[in-house]
């Protein structure tokens, strides 16, 4: 488990966004901050709700999502991200919440980049 990036929720519009159709969500590359922050911009329809919508996570690049969340609270099913990346959203008990992301192939590829 390899820490990736701080996850902080917005409701300005930052540059470069990129936009996650399943969630309804803007997001900007936290490779490209100088301390690894995406922030998260979501709109009024998204279907996210509760902690993944209203508390800063924390993100990790795993190698199996299924192993690392093991004893974790499932807050989003794993999904599909930009055909780069699969994500998955936990609760810790203590009420941190977590991204595991399993990276296909490149782990500094972000959206359409190469």
């Amino acid at each position: 488990m390899t820490f990736d990036h701080i996850g902080l929720i917005t409701d300005e519009k930052k540059e470069k966004g990129n936009w996650v159709e399943s969630t309804r969500v803007w997001v900007t590359n936290p490779k490209e901050h100088p301390f690894n922050v995406e922030w998260l911009r979501y709109e009024k329809d998204s279907p996210v709700k509760g902690p993944v919508r209203e508390k800063p996570h924390i993100a990790y690049s795993v190698d199996d999502i299924e192993s690392a969340s093991k004893g974790l609270k499932v807050l989003l099913e794993p999904f599909d991200v930009g055909n780069f990346v699969r994500v998955g959203f936990y609760e810790t008990k203590d009420g941190a919440v977590i991204e595991l992301m399993e990276y296909k192939g490149n782990a500094n590829t972000w959206f359409n980049e190469k």
